[in-house]
């Protein structure tokens, strides 16, 4: 892959991706590159998110290599069905590790459903226990399961930890709802897209004091990289088009988000 040369920021213009796979085989070639290019285009902080066993085992170790990156662990909804008291017992001592920021992603998705939905639920259940029990914010995965994500947040009283709702695809009822248990919402490329007018609304209507931004990477490039591998150098795009729906300059965007997200991971 032969990234596209981005213009240069102003240095003071700083944000943090607060959602990326950088331990995925999608960068085993070109990883370092890869990172000394979000730290040319102002990325402050990268979190970067286990989804099973080996990747959060991965996490940890980058969090090891680089001091700006951080990790947080957590068991995917398609790895649902793979769950077991092990699997917790080694969430639960890893997340000693002082890079180690929240849980996650966790959640529900109905769309592919690889995993049975009802192993999901109880991963889910079971996942928000332990970050109460460990004091940590969570990182929710929902994809056309809106109400059940929802539901299963306010019976594990979710907002005693607090989080974010990861690539969030709901309408503004579902993002108002989030915040008000103190959760953020996080925006993904998608927001870029031409098709995204769901998203651009929710992101019109929502306080700046809620929004997180985030590339989600390998996954969801957004304009001019779609379709190709995404990574954390991209986020300015992310800011840039909030910047755009907001009518308010960049700084202000990436200020806030950064702050965001220092805030809720306690960096």
């Amino acid at each position: 892959m032969n990234p596209r040369i981005l213009d240069p920021l102003d240095p003071s213009i700083l944000f943090i991706d607060s959602h990326a796979h950088l331990e995925m085989s999608d960068y085993d070639h070109d990883r370092d590159e890869m990172i000394k290019r979000a730290l040319d285009q102002g990325i402050e902080k990268i979190v970067t998110i286990g989804i099973d066993k080996k990747e959060c085992e991965q996490a940890i170790e980058l969090a090891a290599t680089y001091p700006f990156i951080y990790a947080a662990l957590g068991l995917h909804p398609h790895n649902a069905q793979r769950s077991d008291n092990i699997l917790f017992d080694f969430i639960k001592e890893s997340a000693r590790h002082k890079s180690v920021v929240a849980l996650g992603e966790m959640g529900l998705d109905f769309f592919k459903n690889w995993s049975p939905r009802n192993d999901q639920i109880r991963c889910f259940h079971d996942q928000l226990a332990l970050a109460r029990e460990l004091k940590l914010p969570v990182i929710i995965h929902d994809r056309d399961a809106h109400e059940e994500t929802l539901q299963i947040l306010r019976e594990e009283r979710a907002w005693e930890v607090g989080g974010v709702i990861h690539c969030f695809s709901g309408d503004f009822k579902m993002a108002a709802a989030c915040i008000d248990m103190g959760f953020f919402i996080s925006i993904p490329g998608t927001i870029t897209f031409k098709n995204a007018t769901s998203l651009q609304e929710v992101v019109n209507k929502i306080p700046l004091q809620s929004i997180l931004i985030e590339t989600d990477a390998p996954f969801l490039a957004p304009v001019p990289f779609r379709g190709k591998r995404n990574e954390p150098a991209y986020v300015r795009y992310v800011a840039e088009k909030i910047a755009e729906i907001k009518k308010a300059p960049l700084e202000t965007v990436a200020s806030m988000t950064t702050n965001n997200a220092k805030k809720l991971f306690k960096f």
